[in-house]
């Protein structure tokens, strides 16, 4: 945010209006300007003191009214395939699936079996598992958080209809999964000390020009990426890729 020009001194972006709404109160917009207009009032840094003064500035410098900004928030939410979290706009990008399937073998436990074997139900039950193929497969998301791309790389690893996933270290996003993971599974609290600190995360994410995030924020962005990563269209090829193995 500049002081530059005094006509728009928050650098809100200059669009076009479609025409008039029909009591001519206000400007009307194109749909994707109207979402342009609505994520503004979330994504522009505004000191403390300006707060009040903020949103008044919006409506006059694109003429709208309310009612506009109503409607934007509907569009956003209904077409949008993005989130607003605290201030930051994470979308989700395309897949990649890197590399083939990799069959992966399963240790079994025999003496569990033998211990089981009067149980007729565990017994069954354990027969059927040995007949599950396992398989492994590297796989890449893409995310934007403010526009700007980050990868976010991991393994899948599938067993009979359900699968797990193994994230890399390498990109900030991944680092922020594992600061938050290894803050709340005491499993990993042993190696904690090999994870990012808040402050080396927003050390990075300004280096990349993200504003910084707090606690919330990064939990909220990371539970975001997690329900994100695998989508019906991912699914769909997996499935070809498992049909094709079998």
């Amino acid at each position: 945010m500049t002081d530059t020009n005094p006509y728009n001194p928050y650098n809100f972006a200059p669009l076009q209006p479609t025409g008039r709404n029909e009591t001519n109160t206000a400007n009307t917009y194109a749909p994707e300007d109207m979402i342009k207009i609505y994520e503004q009032q979330f994504l522009i840094s505004v000191p403390e003191e300006k707060l009040t003064e903020f949103l008044p500035a919006l409506k006059s410098f694109y003429d709208i009214d309310d009612h506009t900004l109503d409607v934007s928030a509907i569009i956003f939410d209904a077409i949008a395939d993005a989130s607003i979290i605290y201030n930051h706009k994470i979308k989700v990008g395309d897949y990649q699936i890197l590399g083939g399937l990799i069959e992966e073998a399963i240790e079994y436990d025999e003496d569990s079996d033998e211990n089981n074997k009067d149980d007729q139900a565990t017994e069954d039950l354990s027969v059927e598992d040995k007949d599950i193929q396992a398989y492994t497969l590297e796989c890449k998301r893409t995310f934007f958080i403010n526009e700007l791309e980050i990868p976010y790389h991991f393994n899948l690893f599938i067993y009979g209809d359900g699968y797990s996933t193994l994230t890399k270290k390498e990109t900030v996003l991944e680092k922020m999964y594992w600061f938050v993971r290894g803050r709340f599974e005491e499993s990993l609290l042993d190696d904690t000390e090999d994870n990012d600190s808040l402050d080396s995360i927003n050390e990075q994410l300004a280096s990349l020009g993200i504003r910084e995030m707090d606690l919330t924020t990064i939990d909220e962005v990371i539970s975001y990426v997690e329900d994100s990563i695998i989508d019906d269209a991912m699914v769909e090829a997996l499935n070809k890729l498992l049909d094709a193995a079998e």
